[in-house]
């Protein structure tokens, strides 16, 4: 009969375990509320053994919203290829599945940072939105956003981050719905703003331009133009 005898983790896998563990209990209660006891025991450890990885909770607090925004970023890239709304589809597939296997991670990020009030905190959260925003430039063609397009697409970004963050309380509706949906508000955003500016409705034909018809703007548009049609 085994005795299970416990096996000693190395230095830098004890601080994956304890960002880890920091993760979670900082997604659901404030930095503040949360003490180092409690990390110590939920990772297995004594309160000295986390000072001895971490000089303090804060410290800790920043390296797991290190690891979040660094993981979150990763599933912005995307290969410049094919419609553009085929390829927004997959960014947020990409996006919606990390939330969906690291929604407490994706929630410190988020929801943590700004009520903390760090420079540090808040730098890490400003980095993976300027990477979701540099990507969606790269994918239209542009490399200096007009004040229009730029206003599109950074509420557009906040729009995603705040349709995850209600999906994750209770994840009421399908993901793939989510997803869907997501690609179809870009494209009714710069359609909103191409009526105000022409220099937005020459994105707007580049984005429609090679869109096969079971595409997502595709079917965007003509979802619009049912509606629109008067009934029978």
């Amino acid at each position: 009969m085994s005795t299970g005898v416990r096996r000693r983790m190395g230095v830098e896998e004890r601080r994956q375990q304890l960002i880890g563990v920091a993760l979670d209990l900082f997604s659901r209660r404030s930095p503040d509320e949360v003490s180092i006891d409690e990390i110590a025991a939920a990772a297995g450890i004594s309160r000295p053994l986390v000072y001895h990885y971490f000089p303090g909770k804060m410290s800790l607090y920043e390296a797991a919203l290190q690891r979040a925004s660094e993981e979150l970023k990763a599933r912005f890239t995307e290969p410049h290829e094919g419609p553009l709304g085929t390829r927004l589809l997959h960014v947020m597939g990409r996006f919606f599945e990390h939330v969906d296997e690291h929604g407490p991670g994706f929630s410190a990020l988020m929801r943590g940072g700004p009520a903390v009030g760090s420079t540090t905190t808040n730098a890490l959260i400003d980095s993976v939105r300027q990477a979701a925003y540099d990507q969606m430039l790269a994918h239209l063609g542009i490399a200096d956003a007009p004040p229009r397009l730029e206003l599109v697409i950074r509420s557009w970004i906040s729009l995603a981050e705040s349709t995850a963050l209600i999906w994750l309380d209770g994840r009421r509706i399908p993901r793939a719905e989510l997803e869907v949906q997501l690609v179809h508000d870009f494209a009714a955003l710069v359609a909103v703003s191409a009526v105000q500016d022409e220099g937005m409705a020459d994105v707007l034909r580049a984005m429609l331009k090679d869109e096969p018809a079971d595409g997502p703007f595709a079917e965007f548009v003509g979802r619009l133009s049912t509606l629109a049609s008067p009934p029978l």
